[in-house]
């Protein structure tokens, strides 16, 4: 008697139902419509399946964002369409706690499955929050597989601290451990899988550091450290990954539904008890040739319908010229959408610095006509702002850390550091300040690129205190900008950077694009 089990993971889809680009409506091979097909034709050619969401699901698409501003007393279409596809589980990821604790709860309530995560815990019990850390299936053969789901601890340095009022996040890696121990002594199965809404912080094959180790990704050193796991499950770094490491199997599937991960592991029954043969890893990539599940779609068909409406409602006009032609050009020098990005936050919280980042690649700019569709295309994440006080040297140090973004190639012309592109793409770690006047020359060694720092057209006093706003992730040290870890807060602005920029322009209606030329890249 021998059987195979499979198992299946998406993670990072980001809630990304309808496969399309919402700042363009083009069709694209990605979500949950298209995921659902693949889903269902594995299940139909295997006997025992496991499908597991890792994390960082319920948020990240216009129809989410929407959903969570205006229609949050419906019910969440993401767990609907979870619920449909009989998930087994649902790992707690970092993303989860962004549109606040009250909507993720009602999300948890409304799940025909558990949601995992070992080590965030009930602030005043000490115990996991979210009910489960762990959970075994057993099959109709008594083939029993368990699951324990961990989540990266890193999320109170990026997080609304009124999202996790009512939580603390413990030792991801440390909670692992303490957990697998307590399975191994306390549980009978016959697969350990961990689910990790977290990634990697060591090469997979040479184990050199591909970041700085603040225990943001721990699996690493859970595959190396930790004995007893089978599979281990990861996403968050929005990577593809497949293979063994230090004897465990993983997986990571990328993410916004690309495509889905798997992995098979045949079975035989030996004395009595279920032996494993191997254990295989693998991508399936969602290609032209994978249908849409419409029966999926028509279940947030009222949903993205009225999403669409919202998106397209015009909400101002720009007088000059705000679109983006080369995005690596605006990171070389001001442009008017980046002084335009910092002027609202300035505006919104009153100080006279800013920083901001061009977040991703695909950023179209504004066009003359604006509509809220332009405003989630180039603000795509759902940040607040906060002003801390920072010393003039944080200003310098923090300036000297963007440098790094660039390197030179072979004929002295400025490229992307490699490591802001791999392993995760990062240029949303690339800041652009307002309010100051620099340069930085990526001519010089790094470490000593800033060659420019003024205030008010005076060299900025180092040991002089700044009041700067700067969004939430950034406020808290993320990116590896530990300068800013820490600083005492003057003020949070609680709304959503999406909605002070709609706003700005509903309140005047007509905007001027500018460009002051405060900052400049040579080399």
């Amino acid at each position: 008697m021998d059987c195979e089990l499979i198992i299946l993971e998406t993670s990072d889809i980001h809630g990304t139902i309808f496969p399309i680009n919402y700042g363009t409506n083009q069709e694209i091979n990605a979500g949950f419509a298209k995921i659902a097909t693949i889903i269902s034709q594995e299940k139909q050619k295997h006997d025992h399946t496991l499908l597991i969401d890792n994390g960082d699901v319920i948020q990240g698409t216009p129809l989410t964002y929407h959903y969570a501003k205006f229609l949050y007393d419906k019910k969440n279409p993401i767990i609907r369409i979870m619920n449909e596809l009989h998930y087994d589980a649902a790992i707690i990821g970092n993303h989860e706690f962004n549109y606040g604790l009250e909507l993720l709860n009602r999300s948890v309530d409304a799940s025909n499955f558990p949601w995992l995560s070992a080590n965030s815990l009930n602030q005043h019990r000490a115990e996991p929050y979210f009910s489960k850390p762990y959970l075994i299936k057993e099959f109709e053969n008594g083939l029993r597989i368990a699951v324990l789901g961990v989540t990266t601890h890193y999320i109170p340095n990026w997080e609304n601290p009124n999202h996790i009022k009512a939580l603390e996040f413990a030792d991801a890696f440390e909670t692992t451990k303490k957990w697998v121990d307590y399975l191994q002594k306390n549980e009978q199965y016959d697969l350990l899988v961990v689910s990790y809404h977290g990634g990697f912080e060591r090469d997979l094959v040479t184990g050199e550091p591909t970041e700085s180790l603040t225990g943001e990704n721990q699996g690493y050193r859970i595959c190396q450290e930790i004995d007893g796991i089978d599979v281990l499950l990861t996403g968050h770094q929005h990577r593809r990954l497949t293979g063994e490491l230090h004897g465990k199997t993983i997986l990571q599937p990328g993410f916004n539904g690309q495509a889905l991960g798997k992995v098979t592991i045949p079975f035989s029954f030996q004395n009595g008890n279920w032996q494993v043969e191997q254990k295989t890893s693998e991508i399936i990539e969602v290609t032209d040739s994978i249908a849409t599940d419409n029966n999926l779609l028509k279940l947030a068909a009222d949903f993205e319908n009225q999403t669409q409406e919202w998106l397209d409602q015009p909400i101002g006009e720009i007088v000059g010229d705000m679109t983006i032609s080369d995005p690596f050009e605006v990171r070389l020098k001001d442009h008017p959408l980046i002084e335009f990005i910092n002027q609202v936050q300035m505006d919104a919280a009153g100080v006279a610095i800013s920083n901001t980042a061009l977040f991703h690649n695909e950023s179209p700019g504004f066009s003359s006509n604006v509509t809220m569709r332009d405003i989630v295309s180039n603000y795509i994440y759902p940040n607040t702002l906060k002003v801390i006080r920072i010393s003039g040297q944080d200003i310098k140090d923090a300036l000297e850390k963007c440098a790094t973004y660039f390197v030179l190639d072979e004929n002295k012309k400025p490229q992307v550091n490699p490591s802001f592109v791999e392993p995760k793409p990062q240029h949303y770690n690339y800041d652009m300040w307002e309010g100051i006047e620099y340069e930085l020359n990526i001519a010089k060694p790094v470490g000593y690129r800033v060659v420019k720092l003024n205030f008010k057209s005076q060299p900025m006093d180092l040991s002089g205190q700044y009041e700067v706003v700067m969004n939430n992730y950034r406020a808290g040290g993320g990116g590896d900008y530990e300068m800013f870890k820490d600083k005492p807060v003057i003020k949070e602005i609680q709304t959503d950077m999406t909605e002070l920029l709609a706003d700005y322009f509903l309140k005047r209606k007509t905007v001027y694009a500018t460009c002051n030329e405060n900052w400049k890249v040579t080399y």
